[in-house]
C-alpha cells in the first residue's frame, strides 16, 4: 500500500538520510513494519507532507544522528525503543513537536492498566519516568493530543504543559480510506454488531462479547482480515461495540464505523467520544473534521519549524554627540534586524537623549530609558555594566543582541542574525561573532586585537552584565572594583557572578595564525586574511568604528579612558612621561596639534597598536586592506562629516 523509504534508503546511512531531509519522523515502527493505529496515523501525516520527510525508527536513534539533525525540525511520536539518555540531548538542541497517543507518563502507557496489573493506583507521574517524559514534552516547541480528555489528563498531572501550545489533533486518515469508504455501499445494512479482535488488553474485547450476550445482540468478532475488509464489513452491518477497559485516546475504528453509519455501543474509556465533531448527530460534522487533521497538523508544525524568535537589540549611550559616536547608525542598523531596541543613557547632555527620542517617536521599537549616574563617583567605571545589565533587563525578546554605541551591523547581515536564532541549538545560550575593527580612514581593518565578542544571547533571567565572581573586590568604603582582567560588562550570573559560558568560531589555530600573521610572517597573513573573509561572509558581523578616527580615540585616553581604568582596577596612575603609551611627554603637556601628527603618523605607518607598551613605529603592524563598500549604509551620514 505504502511505498517504503527504508528499501530505497538501505544503502543509505541514517545521518545522510536525515542531512538529505526537512523534516525527521521518529517511531518505534511504521506502516512497513505494523499497521496499528498510531502507524496509519503517522503514514496519513507523513503522506501529506510538503516537507522532505525522513522515517527514523527510534532503536536506531543516536547521538551522532541527533548532531546531523540539529537545524532539522524533528517530530517524535511513539518513542519506548529510544535510548532514554538521549532525551536530555534532545531537550537541549532540537526543535521538535512530539505527537502523543497515549500516555507515556505511565509505564503500561494506561494508568487504568496499572492499576489492573498492580492492584495500585498509578503514581507514574510522581517517578522518574513521569518527570523524564514531562520534560520532553515540556522542551517540544508544540505538543499534539488525540482527544482532549487526553489533553486535561497530561494537564492534570503536569500543570506547566498547559502553557505549551497544544493541538487536538484525533486519529489522521489517508487518501487512500476516503476513495475507500467512497466506494462503500453503507444503504444494505443486515443485523450485526462488529467487535473488532484484539489481544490487546486495553481494547476489552471479551468485555464487548458479554455484552452482546447480555444484551441478546447478534454480533462478529473481526481478525485476521485486512483493514479494507474490516471497513466492507462495517459498510454492512448495524453497528460496532467498543468497550475499552482504560483510556483509549482516539480509537480510528470508532471513527471509521460512524463514518460508515453504524450504531456505536461505547463506554466513557472512548477518550474523544463526547467531543463535538463526534458526538454530533451529522455524519458530516465528523467527516469534514477529520479531512483537515492533516492541514491543522502541518499548519502548526510549518509554524513551529519557521516560526521567527524575536530578538531585542540593546545598547547605552553617554554624551555620544560629544565623544563622535555614531549611535544613530547603531540604533539604525540594530533595527534592521530586531523586533525590540533598547537604548539605556546615562543622562546626557549634549542632545543624545533629545536625537534617541526623535528616533524613538520614528519607531515604536525603541525603547528609551535615562539612567542618570554620579559619574563623578570614584567607582563610575563600574556603572558602564550596569547600565549593560538594566538595558538588558528591559529586553522582551526570546534572544538578546548587544551592541555598543560606536559598532554598526551591515544591512547585508540582517537576513544572517535572524537565520542564526532561528537555528541555535537550545543549548547555546551565548555566542561570539565576528568583528571588524577599522584603524584610521583608509579602509584597514585590524590584525593586533581579537576578532570576536560575545555578541547573542538567549533572553535568560539569569544571564547578565558585571565583574566576574573571581576578579569581584570591595574597597574600604564597601564600593565594588574590579581586578585587571574584566572590563566590568562581562556576560555572568545574576545569582553567583560567575561567568556564562559560550560558544565561539575563534578556534586556537586561528589564533596561533593570527599572532604569526601580526608577527610579520606574511604566509600566514594571507591564511588569516582568507579565513576573516570566509567567516565575515557566513557569520553576522560587526563593524567596530572605535578607531576608525584615531584623532578622536587619542582625545579620549587623553580625557577619560586613563581615569577609567583607575576607576575600575583601583590604581592610582600619575601623569608621568611612563605612564603616557602614546607621547614621550605628561599628557597634560600634550597639545592638539601633537595629537593630531600622532593621529596621520599611526593611521599611515601603523595597522594597529595595543597601547599596553609605547607606540614603536619600528615594529609595524600588519593590517588587511578592506573596499570601501564594507561600510554600513546607515553610517554613511557619520562618515560623510570625517
Amino acid at each position: 500500500m505504502f511505498k517504503s523509504p527504508f528499501q530505497e534508503a538501505k544503502t543509505l546511512s541514517i545521518q545522510d538520510r536525515i542531512q538529505s531531509s526537512e523534516i525527521i519522523f521518529v517511531s518505534d515502527f511504521f506502516v512497513e513494519d505494523y499497521s496499528g493505529g498510531a502507524e496509519l496515523t503517522t503514514e496519513a501525516l507523513i503522506e501529506s507532507s510538503s516537507f522532505k520527510v525522513c522515517k527514523i525508527r527510534s532503536s536506531e536513534l543516536t547521538m551522532e544522528a541527533l548532531s546531523s539533525g540539529v537545524s532539522k525540525y524533528w517530530i517524535f511520536t511513539n518513542f519506548a525503543g529510544m535510548n532514554k539518555e538521549l532525551i536530555p540531548a534532545i531537550i537541549a538542541n532540537l526543535k521538535y513537536s512530539i505527537v502523543e497517543y497515549d500516555f507515556k507518563y505511565c509505564i503500561y502507557r494506561s494508568p487504568k492498566k496499572h492499576l489492573a496489573h498492580t492492584g495500585e493506583i498509578c503514581d507514574c507521574h510522581d517517578q522518574m519516568v513521569g518527570k523524564m517524559v514531562s520534560a520532553f514534552f515540556h522542551g517540544s516547541e508544540s505538543l499534539f493530543w488525540m482527544s482532549d480528555n487526553q489533553k486535561k489528563v497530561y494537564e492534570l498531572h503536569f500543570p506547566f504543559l498547559a502553557q505549551k501550545k497544544s493541538i487536538v489533533l484525533s486519529s489522521i486518515f489517508s487518501r487512500l480510506f476516503f476513495e475507500t469508504i467512497s466506494k462503500l455501499d453503507t444503504e444494505s445494512k443486515n443485523e450485526k454488531y462488529l467487535i473488532v479482535g484484539s489481544e490487546s488488553w486495553i481494547k476489552g474485547v471479551d468485555d464487548s462479547i458479554e455484552y452482546c450476550k447480555k444484551n441478546s445482540l447478534d454480533y462478529e468478532v473481526v481478525s485476521g482480515v485486512t483493514h479494507s475488509q474490516i471497513l466492507e464489513k462495517m459498510a454492512k452491518s448495524k453497528g460496532l461495540v467498543f468497550l475499552p477497559r482504560g483510556g483509549d485516546t482516539c480509537p480510528r475504528t470508532v471513527i471509521e464505523a460512524k463514518v460508515l453509519g453504524c450504531d456505536l455501543i461505547l463506554n466513557e474509556n472512548v477518550l474523544h467520544k463526547d467531543e463535538e465533531w463526534f458526538a454530533s448527530d451529522s455524519i458530516r460534522d465528523t467527516v469534514d473534521w477529520i479531512m483537515t487533521g492533516t492541514t491543522r497538523f502541518w499548519e502548526e508544525i510549518n509554524r513551529s519549524a519557521t516560526r521567527q524568535p524575536t530578538i531585542s537589540g540593546y545598547t547605552t549611550t553617554l554624551n555620544c554627540i560629544r565623544q563622535n559616536y555614531p549611535f544613530q547608525a547603531c540604533i539604525e542598523s540594530l533595527l534592521g534586524f530586531c523586533d525590540q531596541v533598547v537604548v539605556v543613557d546615562g543622562g546626557s547632555d549634549d542632545g543624545t537623549i533629545e536625537e534617541v527620542r526623535k528616533l524613538s517617536e520614528k519607531d515604536e521599537r525603541i525603547i528609551l530609558h535615562v539612567q542618570e549616574r554620579d559619574w563623578e563617583s570614584k567607582r563610575f567605571a563600574v556603572f558602564d555594566g550596569l547600565q549593560k545589565a538594566l538595558a538588558r533587563a528591559l529586553c522582551t525578546g526570546e534572544f538578546c543582541w548587544q551592541q555598543d554605541s560606536d559598532e554598526v551591523v551591515h544591512e547585508k547581515d540582517y537576513s544572517k542574525v535572524k537565520d542564526l536564532v532561528r537555528q541555535l541549538p537550545k543549548s547555546m545560550d551565548l555566542i561570539a561573532l565576528p568583528v571588524l575593527e577599522f584603524w584610521g580612514r583608509k579602509g584597514k581593518i585590524r590584525l593586533d586585537v581579537n576578532p570576536w565578542k560575545w555578541r547573542l544571547s538567549r533572553n535568560r533571567p539569569h544571564i547578565t552584565h558585571g565583574i566576574p565572581a573571581k576578579l569581584r573586590v570591595f574597597d574600604k568604603d564597601g564600593m565594588l572594583y574590579s581586578k585587571p582582567g574584566s572590563d566590568g560588562c562581562d556576560y555572568v550570573r545574576s545569582d553567583n557572578y560567575e561567568p556564562i559560558p559560550f560558544v565561539n568560531f575563534y578556534t586556537q589555530e586561528i589564533h596561533e595564525i593570527r599572532e604569526k600573521a601580526v608577527n610579520g610572517d606574511t604566509g600566514a597573513l594571507e591564511t588569516y586574511k582568507g579565513w576573516l573573509q570566509q567567516t565575515a561572509s557566513s557569520l553576522p558581523c560587526i563593524i567596530h568604528y572605535s578607531w576608525y578616527d584615531i584623532e578622536r580615540k587619542i582625545r579620549t585616553y587623553k580625557n577619560y579612558w586613563s581615569t577609567h581604568w583607575q576607576s575600575l582596577y583601583d590604581i592610582t596612575q600619575e601623569d608621568t612621561v611612563e605612564n603616557n603609551m602614546f607621547f614621550d611627554k605628561k599628557w597634560a603637556d600634550v597639545t592638539e596639534k601633537d595629537i593630531t601628527k600622532l593621529a596621520l603618523e599611526l593611521e599611515d605607518k601603523m595597522g594597529g597598536w595595543i597601547f599596553h607598551s609605547k607606540v614603536d613605529f619600528s615594529r609595524p603592524t600588519p593590517s588587511i586592506e578592506v573596499a570601501d563598500n564594507i561600510h554600513p549604509s546607515s553610517i554613511s551620514i557619520w562618515r560623510s562629516g570625517k
